[in-house]
This record gives C-alpha cells, sequence and structure tokens, in this order.
C-alpha cells in the first residue's frame, strides 16, 4: 500500500480507493456537500465503529461515492418518533448532507411533505419498482392483540403493512427498542398487545436497539450494506456484534470507581458529585449489552449519554431490563469480577502501614481471602461514602 497526501486529502492506493481525478471521489463535493477529507474522515471513522480493518475506509469511501442509493422504506407503528429525531441531530455528518444522499429515502412519514394517499402512493411505487432491492426500516412497536386494530394507517393494520411490505424487501431493520421488543409501549398491562417486529415477520431481522438508539450503529450497519452487499455480523439476538457484543459496564467512564469501591449512595452526595459509581443507585450497565459509553450520543462531547450526565442506566437496549427493571433495582453483575480488595477513598500518609501493604501481607497469609469476600458482599449495602474532601490538608 502506497500513500501519497495532497493539501486537501489522503489517497489510498491497492485498496479500491480513488485518484485525483476520480468521478466518484469529485462527485463527493457536489452530490454530499462534503470536503473530500471530511468525507474520508467519515468513512475512517465508520470503519474503525465497525470493527473493520483499516485499509476497508478505502472501500467505503468508493462505495459511498459510486454505488446505487438503495432505496428505504421508513414505517412507522406504536413510538414515540424519538428514534428518527435522534437520527435528525446527527452532525458529523449533518444528515441532510449525507442520509438523505447515502440513501434514497422513497417513504418515511414524518420527513414527507406529502400525506394521505399521496404519501401512500409513494411508497407503493418505491416497492414495485425496486421488488427486492429496498431496505425496510420499521420503527415502533407492532399492536398485534385482537388482530393488530390499535394501529392502523390508511385502515389497514400495522400487522398487514409490516408482513407487505417485508415481504420483497431486501433487509429487514428494526431500529429502536419498541421495533426490536416492544420497548415501553409492551410495558405490563400491554392492552394493545405490543411486539417486536420478529415476533410478526417470522424471518431474519437486523434488530438495533435503543431508546433511542444511537443514529451511527444504525449509520454504520447501512454503509455496511452499501460496501459490502451484505448485512454486518450478528449475535444470537440480531443486533449487530460492532456495537451490541459488549456490555456497557466494560467501558464505562466509571468504571474505575467499581473497581475502588467508590459509589454514590444518594443522588447529590458527596459521591456522585465526585463522579462515583452509580451500580448502587440502580444503574443497569452491569447486565446491558450497548457501545454508549465508546461513541456517546448527540455529537455533543463528553457526558452525552445518562452515565455521564449523573443518571444511572436503566438498560433501555436489553428486553426484560429496559422498562421492565425498576430504576433503582440493583443490576446483575454479569461477568463483572470484583477486585479482590478495594482501597480507601482517601488514603491517609505517613501513619504506618496502608490499607494495600497490609492487604498484601494478608494475602500471604492466605487471609485476603475472606476479607475480599467481606468486601465484595458490601456491594449495594447503604454505607455512606466518605466526602472525597475529607483527609486533605
Amino acid at each position: 500500500m502506497t500513500i501519497r497526501k495532497t493539501p486537501n486529502f489522503c489517497v489510498v492506493r491497492n485498496h479500491g480507493c480513488f485518484s485525483d481525478n476520480d468521478e466518484g471521489l469529485a462527485s463527493v463535493d457536489t452530490r454530499l456537500g462534503l470536503s473530500r477529507r471530511t468525507f474520508l474522515q467519515f468513512c475512517a471513522v465508520v470503519a474503525v465503529t465497525l470493527g473493520l480493518p483499516p485499509e476497508a475506509e478505502g472501500a467505503i469511501a468508493q462505495a459511498i461515492s459510486t454505488k446505487h442509493r438503495p432505496p428505504v422504506i421508513w414505517l412507522h407503528f406504536a413510538e414515540c418518533t424519538g428514534c428518527t429525531e435522534s437520527l435528525l441531530r446527527t452532525e458529523h455528518p449533518a444528515l441532510d448532507k449525507l442520509i438523505l444522499e447515502l440513501i434514497s429515502l422513497d417513504y418515511h412519514e414524518t420527513l414527507f411533505a406529502g400525506a394521505g394517499h399521496q404519501a401512500d402512493a409513494a411508497r407503493r411505487a418505491s416497492m414495485a419498482a425496486n421488488k427486492g432491492k429496498y431496505v425496510l426500516v420499521v420503527e415502533g412497536a407492532i399492536p398485534a392483540k385482537d388482530n393488530g386494530i390499535y394501529c392502523k394507517i390508511g385502515g389497514r393494520t400495522a400487522v398487514e403493512i409490516l408482513n407487505e411490505c417485508a415481504q420483497d424487501a431486501a433487509a429487514v431493520i428494526a431500529l429502536g427498542s419498541c421495533a426490536v421488543w416492544g420497548g415501553m409501549p409492551s410495558t405490563k398491562p400491554n392492552p394493545t398487545g405490543c411486539v417486536g417486529v420478529d415476533e410478526v415477520w417470522k424471518k431474519p431481522v437486523v434488530n438495533i436497539p435503543g431508546c433511542a438508539p444511537n443514529p451511527y450503529n444504525f449509520l454504520s450497519t447501512v454503509v455496511h450494506y452499501i460496501t459490502y452487499g451484505k448485512l454486518p455480523e450478528l449475535d444470537n439476538q440480531g443486533r449487530p456484534k460492532f456495537a451490541y457484543s459488549r456490555i456497557i459496564h466494560e467501558n464505562c467512564e466509571r468504571r474505575p470507581h467499581f473497581d475502588a469501591g467508590r459509589f454514590a449512595q444518594e443522588f447529590g452526595d458527596a459521591g456522585h458529585r465526585a463522579g462515583w459509581c452509580l451500580y448502587k443507585l440502580g444503574c443497569k450497565g452491569p447486565e446491558t449489552h450497548a457501545n454508549c459509553p465508546a461513541i456517546l450520543f448527540g455529537d455533543v462531547g463528553g457526558g452525552s449519554w445518562p452515565v455521564g450526565t449523573g443518571h444511572p442506566c436503566i438498560g433501555c437496549t436489553e428486553k426484560g431490563i429496559g422498562f421492565e427493571k425498576p430504576i433503582f433495582a440493583l443490576a446483575e453483575l454479569k461477568g463483572v469480577t470484583p477486585p479482590a480488595s478495594y482501597p480507601r477513598i482517601v488514603e491517609q500518609q505517613g501513619h504506618g502501614a496502608t490499607i494495600a501493604s497490609v492487604a498484601v501481607l494478608a494475602g500471604a497469609a492466605g487471609v485476603v481471602i475472606g476479607a475480599s469476600a467481606a468486601m465484595a458482599s458490601n456491594l449495594g449495602k447503604g454505607s455512606k461514602p466518605e466526602d472525597p474532601s475529607e483527609g486533605k490538608e
């Protein structure tokens, strides 16, 4: 591989990228309204997000610039439109500069200027012209009780419309927790019988949960499809592995405080103000799969996700946890191993042996096993944290 730098961008050779005069890359300025540098940076970020090797950014750039935009039919059912609102707020690049040019959005009730029969005619025309080629995106749960009579559009139930549109789709994407497993509309007593897309459409569905889901998880999934002609690798729940293979707790910015035994006990207490772990306030990060702390949210920098703002994760991406498990209920520690011992919040200096040195000696004597078990059992108990300012001169 050789790399040649120009004043505006870097051209990667031998990996399916471009030359200075490449027609596809040249069209980026006019078709997408992006500088070449910004466009290639975006492709690199998508490649990293998907866990692809560095050279994949060349293939992504070429596919976006030269391939035919896939038609997209976007359905809305029982939901709050939060998934669309989240997508509208992408900034790097903005939705109108990339998403609406990356795909051919042929039907979307929220973004359409037309309505009623006019909008429905556009959907049917796109489906007929792109049979077997369009991507179906479903936002919202499917009310299935009593033959689906609790959600109708144009006199037809959500169940009927979903089955009709999915029949000839190249791929079906359930966007948001409502579409994935029912979300908030499916909470007990669930009088309308709301369920996820895959309980109605009994064939493979790509599930991108979240309330609202991070728009870049959706964007990266679509880019992967455009680039390689197939969807990214999915887990046993149909979720893209690049986004949902790890629990939030693993990459949480407050994880060091968990390992050190520093827990906020109440909202606004000393530990909460100091940024300590929110486990005892009901954070569901240890049992929730998502990449929230890795890519953040809303393009506004650090602190742009619930835990970053000081609120426990409610597990919105996880079926059986989000909107089901009480917010203040302690999370199950799935695959999380507490350290053998926890340091004191503020270590005293110059007063003989420290806690750390005593722990080492106790470990050598075999006593630390019992001590660490006792300390680990304190998880979830109500002892007050020390004030971070105590013990400081």
